[in-house]
């Protein structure tokens, strides 16, 4: 069926829409703290929505169908485990980050180790975040070659181009409160759309429901008492913790938000309040997935691969109007994950590098050089994006896996720092290099499922940092 005038009319009036409203953030950016923190004055509830909409991009509401198509609702499983690691966060890792007037997760690093490790743990978030964006980037030019047909490159580069316009100008306010609308874009989208399946399924949702059940499809807990599959009970339960507590702990792309909070108590509670949103978003997706099953009764093959079914089906299926939303849905997602990596990324960039440099560079100079170096990481977002043509397959797993790696390096730092005092900063650099070379074994040599690679990664840091430390040095670090 494809998309007519009316479903392009939504697509660019949503485009157009966003960016200008994005843009009306540019005047309130006076220092860096506007800039990077949006002056730690936005409501509770805007950062947790702000939360689930930078973890939730154009691959997840694309690839995740897909899981769920080829299989089931195990992967919920995963979901649980970000679910309990949020409350680690809350009530082990934030309380730290407030004790301070901290820009990035990094800053804290140094004030209990020293600069060097501040240094390798920052750049170790800027090389692996960078990487992992690349493949969300990359997700974009599925959805929008197939819709408007302009091609991988020319997709990349329109969404790449315009989510620049407004990160650039207006920082993270501009990123929050673009996010806010955007995550109500995706999920009343999302919701659309089920509405919709269920109407074009001969028997609605009855019929769906059957089929589904004779499928296997609606299974959430496996039990199997195995190490090698990705989405057991126990793999999704303390995979999926351990990889929030590292995510939503240590990566400054949703570090910055917890910091742009009015205090503590609001960031504990959007940070817990997202752990519901997000499980009500992914159970919405692998709803979506069960469906489109019960719909087309077709091998993910057909389509090419299992990321390009729900996308198909939006073009092809749905009625004009609501593909249209449903496409500036999932095209929400993308431009709000963009924009809070580019944020992130830049925070990083100045804060953790060129200002401990360059400290005595004036507010303003500061400013510019932040806004130059968003518009550096979106030029090499899109070449990553590039790179992953035709390289990548299920891009969820790709991006989770990228972002795995470092992930338990960067979270066994954290711990030695809170939970111990004998650790000091050789010990810890250590205990990092080992982790990371573990945790890339684990990914380039190993079958081992990516849901255990941050907990093994975290050990190995911890275990390793920690006796080295202690053969090192008898005397206790700083405080």
């Amino acid at each position: 069926m494809g998309l007519n005038r009316l479903d392009l009319a939504i697509i660019a009036i949503y485009l157009i829409g966003i960016t200008l409203f994005g843009l009306r953030f540019r005047k309130r950016q006076r220092t860096l703290r506007d800039y990077f923190l949006a002056g730690r004055d936005i409501p509770w509830w805007a950062i947790a929505l702000s939360i689930v909409a930078a973890e939730t991009s154009t691959l997840t509401i694309i690839s995740v169908p897909g899981l769920a198509y080829d299989g089931d609702l195990t992967f919920l499983q995963v979901v649980m485990g970000y679910v309990v690691g949020r409350f680690v966060i809350a009530f082990v890792l934030l309380p730290h980050y407030f004790r301070g007037d901290l820009y990035t997760a990094y800053e804290l690093i140094e004030k209990r180790f020293g600069p060097q490790l501040r240094t390798v743990t920052s750049g170790l978030f800027l090389l692996t975040r960078a990487a992992a964006e690349g493949v969300r980037v990359y997700a974009v030019s599925i959805v929008v070659s197939i819709a408007l047909g302009t091609g991988e490159v020319a997709s990349i580069a329109i969404i790449t181009a315009l989510t620049l316009i407004y990160t650039f100008e207006g920082g993270l306010a501009a990123v929050i409160w673009t996010d806010v609308i955007q995550a109500a874009i995706y999920v009343a989208g999302t919701l659309v759309g089920i509405a919709t399946i269920i109407h074009l399924v001969p028997g609605g949702w009855a019929h769906i429901h059957q089929v589904a059940e004779s499928a296997d499809k609606f299974r959430v807990f496996d039990f199997t008492p195995t190490f090698w599959k990705p989405y057991t009970f126990w793999a999704g339960l303390l995979g999926g913790a351990f990889l929030t507590t590292a995510s939503h702990g240590t990566d400054q792309l949703i570090v910055q938000r917890l910091l742009a909070a009015r205090g503590l108590r609001q960031s504990k509670a959007a940070l817990l309040s997202s752990g519901a949103a997000i499980l009500f978003q992914f159970g919405l997706f692998l709803v979506v997935g069960v469906m489109l099953f019960a719909y087309y009764m077709l091998p993910s093959a057909h389509f090419g691969r299992a990321d390009r079914i729900y996308p198909t089906f939006i073009v092809s299926r749905m009625p004009h109007g609501i593909s249209g939303l449903l496409i500036a849905a999932i095209l929400a997602a993308a431009m709000s994950n963009l924009s809070a990596a580019l944020n992130s990324l830049s925070s990083s960039t100045i804060m953790d590098f060129f200002v401990r440099m360059r400290a005595q560079t004036d507010e303003r100079k500061r400013i510019q050089l932040s806004r130059f170096s968003t518009v550096v990481w979106g030029i090499v977002l899109f070449v990553l994006a590039m790179l992953c043509l035709h390289r990548v397959s299920r891009v969820v797993e790709v991006g989770l896996q990228i972002a795995s790696v470092a992930y338990g390096a960067l979270l066994g730092a954290f711990l030695l720092g809170i939970l111990t005092r004998r650790a000091n900063q050789p010990g810890a650099i250590a205990g990092m290099l080992c982790g990371f070379a573990t945790e890339l074994y684990l990914w380039l040599r190993t079958p081992v499922p990516f849901t255990w690679w941050v907990m093994i990664g975290t050990v190995v840091t911890f275990t390793v940092g920690y006796l080295i430390s202690c053969l090192s040095s008898r005397t206790p670090t700083r405080s």
